[in-house]
C-alpha cells in the first residue's frame, strides 16, 4: 500500500517508516521538521534501502497536503503530526488546540474527499483522565488533565464522527502509553529539539554531560517508591503495532491500547539505565508537575487478540537502545 505518514521524521513516526517500508509498504512523509530534523531521512534510507517520498508542510495546511493527495494515490494515512508536551499545552493551550484539532480535520476532510479509507490515529493513554489502572478500551472516558490530553479525546471524537457520516472509512485509534527506546542499528531515536521534555531523552543528555542533572517530578505519590509510575513501551514494539493496525483494518472504529501492560516507575527506570549502561546520572527531586497523574499503565489483552500484536521487548532494551542512540554507537 501506499502509506502517508504525517509527523514521519519524528520519533515515533520514523520508527514506524521503517516497520512498513519493510513489511513492502511505499512510504509519503509529511512533515513540518517543527520537532523532528531532516537528517532522519538519510537514515530511513540507510536503514531500511529505500528513500521515502518527503514533504516539508504542515498538515494545518489544507491547500499545500492537498497538493500530495493530488500527486499519490494515497491508501491509508497514520497520522502522529501534533504538538506533544504535556507541560507546554498547559502553558501554551491555544497553539495545541489549533494545530492538534485542525490538523486531525484537514487530514481527515482530504482522506474523504479522495476515498481514502484507512485513517490510523496517534491518540494516548492520557485521554482515559484520573482513572485506576490498568485502563481498558471501553473504559468510560475521564475529565484530562491538559489541553494536550484534551485535544487527543477531540480528535478521537471527530474521527468517530467522520466515519459514522462516511461508511467506507475505517478508523483506529491507537491509545498508547510511554515510548522509549531507539531502533537497534542506533540511527534513530528520540531527538527532541530543545530541552527534552519526556523522560529517557532527559536521561541520556545528563548521562552524556550535556545536561547538569535530571530532575523527577514528584516523590510523594502513592506509589512503589513515590515517584510516577508509566507503562514504558519500546518504540519499535510500537511501531509495529502501527503495521498491524493499517494492515488490519476494519470497518467503522476501533480502539486500541499499545502499552505492556505492566507499570515501571521513574526511580526504577532510571535504575535500570544506570544498571545496563554502567553510568551515573545525576537527579533531584523537584515538584510534581502540573497536569501528571501518579499511576498509568495498559490492559494490552485486546490488540493481542484483534491484532495479533503484544509488546516484546524489556526495559532492559530500552535503555540499552536508547543509550546506543544516544552515543551514535
Amino acid at each position: 500500500m501506499n502509506i502517508l505518514v504525517t509527523g514521519g521524521l519524528g520519533y515515533i513516526g520514523s520508527h514506524t517508516c521503517v516497520e512498513l517500508v519493510q513489511k513492502g509498504h511505499d512510504v509519503i512523509i509529511v512533515d513540518s521538521l517543527i520537532n523532528s530534523k531532516i537528517e532522519v531521512l538519510d537514515k530511513l534510507e540507510q536503514i531500511t534501502g529505500v528513500r521515502p517520498i518527503f514533504y516539508k508542510l504542515d498538515v494545518t495546511n489544507e491547500a499545500e497536503l492537498e497538493k500530495v493527495f493530488k500527486e499519490y494515490k494515497v491508501d491509508g494515512t497514520i497520522h502522529f503530526a501534533g504538538l506533544k508536551a504535556v507541560g507546554e499545552s498547559v502553558e501554551k493551550p491555544l497553539l495545541y488546540y489549533y494545530n492538534n484539532l485542525v490538523s486531525t480535520m484537514v487530514l481527515s476532510k482530504l482522506c474523504i474527499k479522495y476515498g481514502v479509507n484507512r485513517f490510523v490515529f496517534s491518540s494516548s493513554a492520557t485521554i482515559y483522565g484520573e482513572v485506576e489502572s490498568p485502563l481498558k478500551e471501553d473504559m468510560k472516558l475521564g475529565t484530562t488533565t491538559n489541553p494536550y490530553g484534551e485535544t487527543k479525546a477531540m480528535s478521537e471524537r471527530i474521527l468517530t464522527d467522520v466515519a459514522s457520516a462516511n461508511s467506507y472509512f475505517a478508523v483506529t485509534l491507537l491509545r498508547y502509553f510511554n515510548p522509549i527506546g531507539a531502533h537497534i542499528s542506533g540511527l534513530i531515536g528520540e531527538d527532541p529539539n530543545g530541552i527534552p521534555n519526556n523522560l529517557m531523552p532527559f536521561i541520556t543528555k545528563v548521562a552524556k554531560g550535556e545536561i547538569n542533572e535530571l530532575s523527577i517530578f514528584g516523590d510523594d505519590y502513592d506509589t512503589v517508591d513515590g515517584t510516577g509510575v508509566r507503562d514504558y513501551i519500546h518504540v519499535v514494539d510500537l511501531a509495529k503495532g502501527h503495521v498491524k493496525a493499517i494492515e488490519m483494518m476494519d470497518n467503522g472504529v476501533r480502539i486500541f491500547n499499545l502499552g505492556t501492560g505492566k507499570g515501571t516507575s521513574v526511580l526504577e527506570l532510571l535504575n535500570a539505565f544506570i544498571r545496563v549502561n554502567g553510568i551515573d546520572v545525576k537527579n533531584r527531586i523537584i515538584d510534581r508537575r502540573p497536569g501528571d497523574i501518579a499511576i498509568c499503565y495498559a490492559d494490552a489483552t485486546k490488540a493481542q487478540k484483534e491484532l495479533g500484536w503484544k509488546a516484546e521487548l524489556s526495559i532492559e532494551d530500552m535503555v540499552k537502545d536508547s543509550w546506543r542512540f544516544e552515543n551514535g554507537e
